[in-house]
């Protein structure tokens, strides 16, 4: 199977999951679960799950483990997104060319359809089926994904972009901004797979992790560079927003030239950190190449 068709095949399995997920919830609340439902199956790419199923194939990670880890992290990424959006963060109107959460629904909904997202991720892990080495590192799988979540990851990355918003922030905080905001989820998708799999070297699972620091990165900048130079149509919301608010990108600290060098030595160092591992990594590679020539 190429590339590509596994990706679908990903995404296929893992919207179907989503899906089951909601359907599954009692009706007490409708209103929210049809909040929940939009945020979750929206669109999107599936990129972590696409990370974890990719990373649990070269290390022969049972699929109902690669699986739980994917949905709970894909609930995670979908209630930021929903948090990220609302009036009193970025204040956007469109997210994947569809409403956001509070523009389809209203505020108060969408805080709560993140709040039951964020909540749901934690109760898949914590309950889902796993195999036995799985489950006897459950403990872990969840101390990944909440601290990936919070103030050592996502959360404090925001509070960081929030605070600088409308200021300038050297590089090095730049990157520590969004090591936080987008790369600690991205890294967790590796980490979990990793602790999810049996008799892995330690040195490979530190060359995967810093495999996972590199593309964390390097997703930003593409981000930041397709917010100058792609179209609205292209990203699903308006291109320039971060410029119109104010934003801390690479662009606007390297200049677009700069953030294009920037984006290939960081992919570059991606690709390094996965020489010497003793698995076939020529998904990993096209991943990377996904990540850093995508165009929304």
């Amino acid at each position: 199977m190429n590339f590509t068709a596994l990706h679908q095949q990903i995404k296929q399995q893992t919207d179907a999951s989503l899906v089951a997920l909601i359907d599954d919830l009692p009706e007490h609340a409708p209103r929210l679960k049809a909040a929940m439902r939009h945020a979750l199956l929206a669109g999107g790419k599936r990129m972590r799950p696409l990370l974890v199923q990719l990373v649990g194939n070269v290390l022969d990670v049972p699929k109902r483990d690669q699986l739980a880890i994917s949905v709970a992290i894909e609930c995670i990424h979908a209630y930021s997104l929903v948090h990220d959006d609302l009036p009193a963060m970025d204040d956007d109107d469109l997210r994947r060319g569809q409403p956001t959460c509070h523009i389809a629904f209203d505020e108060a909904t969408a805080i709560l359809a993140g709040d039951a997202l964020q909540a749901i991720a934690f109760s898949h892990l914590a309950d889902t089926q796993l195999s036995e080495f799985a489950h006897a590192n459950r403990a872990k799988l969840l101390s990944i994904l909440a601290k990936a979540s919070g103030y050592v990851g996502m959360c404090g990355g925001q509070a960081i972009d929030l605070a600088s918003t409308g200021t300038t922030i050297d590089l090095a905080a730049l990157k520590t901004l969004h090591t936080l905001k987008t790369g600690a989820l991205l890294k967790a998708c590796v980490e979990m797979t990793c602790i999810a799999a049996e008799s892995l070297d330690e040195g490979a699972q530190e060359k995967l992790l810093a495999y996972a620091e590199q593309i964390g990165l390097a997703f930003q900048v593409q981000d930041d560079i397709l917010d100058v130079e792609g179209s609205s149509e292209q990203l699903g919301k308006p291109a320039g927003s971060d410029i119109a608010l104010g934003k801390n990108t690479f662009p606007a600290k390297l200049g677009l030239e700069g953030a294009k060098k920037e984006r290939a030595a960081l992919h570059n160092n991606a690709l390094q950190a996965l020489t010497g591992l003793p698995y076939n990594t020529e998904s990993l590679i096209a991943f990377s190449e996904l990540l850093v020539k995508r165009d929304h």
